[in-house]
This record gives C-alpha cells, structure tokens and sequence, in this order.
C-alpha cells in the first residue's frame, strides 16, 4: 500500500515538475503574453458595460483565481509581497508558493526513498521549500546595497537641479530618467502616484517604506520637515549627500578590519562539517554510531544547535551598527 501511494505521489508529482518547467519556459519566451491578454480581456468587459472603469490599483497574487483569493486573506500576505516588490521579482507570490511546495514535496520524497527516515525527510522537505525564500531575501539585500550606493549620488542630481531653479518633481524626474534600477524605477514609481494626485509628502512616505533603506528615510523626513518649516532645500539634500557618502566610506573601513574576524567565524563553522564528512568517507564505521545510534542522533542535534548559537553570537560580535 505505502509502494502505491509512494507511486502515485511521484507521478502527482512529475505531471506538477513538468507542467511547472512548461509554464515558466512559455512565461520566459513570452512575458508580456499574460498582460496583453489581461488588458484585452479588461477592455472587453469594460467595452460592454456602462459604468465608468475602476482605477484602482488591485493587489494581484496569483493568474489562479482560486489561489489569488486563497492568497487575499492568508495572514503574512503582506511581508512576503513587500519582500518581493523590494527583491523585484517578476513572478507572482502564487508561482513562489507552488515553487516553494513542488522543492518540498520533491525533497521529502527524495529523501524518504533513499534514507527510510521519516525526521530527516521531513526537515529535508522544509529546507528545500524554504529555498525560494532564501533566494528572495539574497536578491533583496542586493538590491537595497545598490540602492544605498545609488541613492548619494541621486541626491546630488536632484540638489543641482533645484540650483538651476527647477522645481523639486522635476529634480526627481531628471534622476528617475538618469540612474537605472533600483533608484530610477522607485522615483519613477513615486512621480506617478504624484500625478496620479497622491501628495508629495504621502508618496515619499511610500517610497520609505517600499524601500528598506535607513538613508533613504532621513532624506522624506528632510524634504517633508523642509516643506512644512521652509528652508534651503538643496543645501539640506547636498549635505544629506555628502553625509552618507561618508558613512558608506567608513561602512566600508568598518568591514575591511573586521574582514579577520569574519573568516575566522567561517572556518570555524564549517570545521565540523568539513571533518566529519572526510571522517565518514574514509573510516564510516567509526561516525557510524552517530547515524545509527539513538544516542548519536542526539549528541548531533546538540552539537548543530550549539553550532547555531555560536554563529548567531559571532554575528552578533561582528555587526557594527554605523
């Protein structure tokens, strides 16, 4: 009985993988194919009703309808789609979930195969599954550390325009238009919802808060400070410039002496790892009593958490706050 449901769950599976790889090969080829029809699709109905159009912006998380309504009211909705607005990921939050839930299926499977053990196959299965999420905050930090190095010299842009005596939008169109993503397409975004009759203290805020940079946050509360008291604002925007500029240069002089310290901690952790597996190919009998034993799956339980609170603390050691 568990050789046919093993079965059945394999093919179950195979027929999601490829339709799956299929999907995303056509969404590849065609990116703009789902929109196109979408907007037809739109101005169809639209084209045979009497009531004016909705321009509403709509929070789409999946081309399902079934799952985009599952999606709408599933609590932590909201992080993981601000996570992906600020790691600018293409794919929908439905494609991430069902990625997330074919690596887990798949690594639950594959291991309960091959190891027979159902704990292990277990944690296998949700190691997989967090992958795509894991892969989500990597894009995002890089995204924002480029927006960090951007946003100075973006600043700059917009003090000498105002200089030259253009408005403060139009300081922030000529940057949008100057610099590629991140911070061209964020100020783009933020010039839209101004014309679209969103105030200009409400649309910075926006930004703010899209956009996971602390930088960023100290020039809205210097434009909007300066639009309610009044104030020289290209002088407080070049010297909000010139400050982070100095903080990266000494974020940089920061991690560089603390580069030691770091390699050490790498080492350090991946010794373990190192030496067991090179312990395990040469002599497996010796470790074997850690696979086998009851006993050795507890010690190896301990020594992995230990080893996790020792990487948390060393990081902890290692974060300098500038």
């Amino acid at each position: 009985m568990n050789v046919l449901l093993l079965a059945a769950a394999i093919f179950v599976l195979t027929l999601f993988v490829i339709e799956l790889v299929a999907w995303s090969v056509r969404i590849i080829r065609f990116p703009d194919r789902a929109e196109v029809r979408k907007r037809l699709k739109r101005s169809l109905i639209l084209g045979s009703e009497e009531e004016s159009p909705d321009i509403s912006k709509k929070k789409i998380y999946s081309d399902v309808p079934f799952l985009n309504q599952a999606l709408s009211v599933f609590p932590g909705v909201e992080r993981l789609e601000l996570l992906m607005r600020q790691a600018n990921v293409k794919y929908t939050m439905g494609f991430l979930i069902l990625l997330s839930a074919a690596l887990g299926l798949s690594g639950y499977l594959f291991s309960l195969v091959l190891t027979k053990n159902l704990f292990f196959s277990v944690l296998l299965g949700f190691a997989a599954a967090s992958l795509p999420l894991f892969s989500l905050k990597a894009k995002k930090n890089k995204r924002m550390a480029q927006f960090e190095k951007q946003l100075p010299d973006g600043l700059g842009l917009i003090a000498r325009s105002l200089r030259a005596g253009h408005a403060f939008t139009s300081g922030m169109k000529l940057a949008s238009e100057e610099f590629v993503d991140p911070l061209g397409p964020e100020l783009e975004e933020t010039l839209d919802e101004i014309n679209f009759g969103v105030s200009v203290a409400e649309a910075l805020k926006n930004m703010a808060l899209r956009v996971d940079c602390p930088d960023l946050k100290f020039f809205v509360v210097a434009v909007i400070l300066q639009r309610e008291t009044g104030g020289n604002l290209a002088e407080i925007i070049e010297s909000l410039a010139h400050l982070m500029r100095e903080r990266f240069r000494f974020r940089g002089k920061v991690r560089i002496l603390s580069a030691e310290g770091r390699l050490t901690g790498k080492i350090l952790v991946a010794m373990p790892l190192v030496m067991f597996s090179a312990i395990y190919l040469l002599n497996p009998e010796y470790v074997g009593h850690l696979i086998h034993d009851p006993m050795g799956h507890a010690l190896l339980g301990i020594g992995l958490f230990m080893m996790v609170v020792a990487t948390l603390v060393m990081r902890r050691i290692l974060k300098l706050d500038v």
